[in-house]
């Protein structure tokens, strides 16, 4: 998937061998939030994460920690997104912060990742 490229900030950025990414977000070529609910968004933004390592030069086998952000306060709603990073992340399966939020950056989001991964 192409990335939105009027985002109004960097994807990632370098430093000292390691790459960081901003929150990948379930956004589509025209920087639409992604309709399906939870798991489309969490499908969408795991994409649109591994090309932004991609196109840096790393790759998903690469990431040393992730963060991921689900709007709910259902721990049933966090396992459901996990699922789909674990599985779209395998084998590398990274260090992972999990984490319920109660608002997110784009109206309808309902899911972002963030990683750090060797450059």
């Amino acid at each position: 998937m192409r990335l939105y490229p009027e985002t109004p900030y960097d994807y990632a950025a370098a430093a000292g061998g390691l790459l960081f990414t901003a929150g990948a977000c379930p956004l589509d070529e025209e920087g639409n939030v992604v309709e399906g609910g939870l798991e489309a968004q969490a499908h969408a933004a795991v994409e649109n994460l591994i090309a932004v390592l991609e196109r840096e030069g790393s790759s998903r086998d690469h990431i040393v920690k992730t963060t991921v952000y689900v709007v709910t306060q259902d721990r049933g709603e966090l396992v459901r997104a996990w699922r789909i990073v674990e599985e779209r992340l395998t084998p590398a399966r990274p260090p992972s912060t999990l984490v319920g939020v109660s608002v997110s950056g784009y109206p309808g989001q309902l899911f972002e990742i963030e990683a750090v991964a060797s450059a």
